[in-house]
Formats: structure tokens, sequence, C-alpha cells
């Protein structure tokens, strides 16, 4: 059994550490924040991230058969949302929502 002042420690340290991954980029880069490239990714590269984890999502579906019509139509749904609200949480747990109902209810 380890003693409390080791575990404080180690508590400590991922503390620390994780709070520095989070702050040096900001204390590091604000002057560069404006930067062609950096407004370009923070653009860009959200959405093309969304793409992403979607064609992850359907890389294995058979094309050919009915069983990714569920996945589908949450996709949808998703997107419906995030056009309707403007609001990435509201899509995001809409979407969500719709498809661990489908999963509970057996139909995904």
């Amino acid at each position: 059994m380890e003693s409390a002042g080791y575990l404080f420690t180690v508590i400590a340290v991922m503390t620390a550490a994780t709070f520095l991954t989070r702050v040096l980029p900001f204390v590091l880069l604000y002057k560069v924040a404006d930067h062609h490239i950096l407004v370009f990714l923070g653009k860009y590269l959200p959405p093309v991230m969304m793409v992403l984890l979607v064609v992850y999502t359907f890389k294995n579906e058979d094309l050919a058969s009915t069983g990714f019509l569920p996945e589908l139509g949450c996709l949808a749904l998703t997107a419906a949302l995030h056009l309707l609200f403007k609001h990435p949480l509201v899509s995001i747990l809409g979407g969500t929502g719709a498809y661990m109902a489908l999963v509970q209810m057996g139909m995904s």
C-alpha cells in the first residue's frame, strides 16, 4: 500500500503536467495568435476533424445492406440540429441521444 504522501505527490505532478500542457501554448504563442496559418487552422480544422470522425465511423459499414441506416439517420439528425440551432452542444447531444435510444431499442 502506498503512503498518502506518495499519492499526493503523484496527483500534484499529474495536475502540474496537465496544467502546463494546457497553458503553455497560450503563453508561448500569444504574439502569433493572428498568424494566417493559425487563423486558417482554427477555421478549417474543426470541420475537417468532424468529417474524419464520420468517415471513421462508417468505414466498416457494408453499403449493400441496410444495417447502417440508423447511424445515417442519427448523422442526418445531428446535421439538421446543427443547421437549425447553430449550437454544437445541442447537435452533439441530440445525435448521440438518438443513437443511444436506437441502440437500447435494438435497432442499431
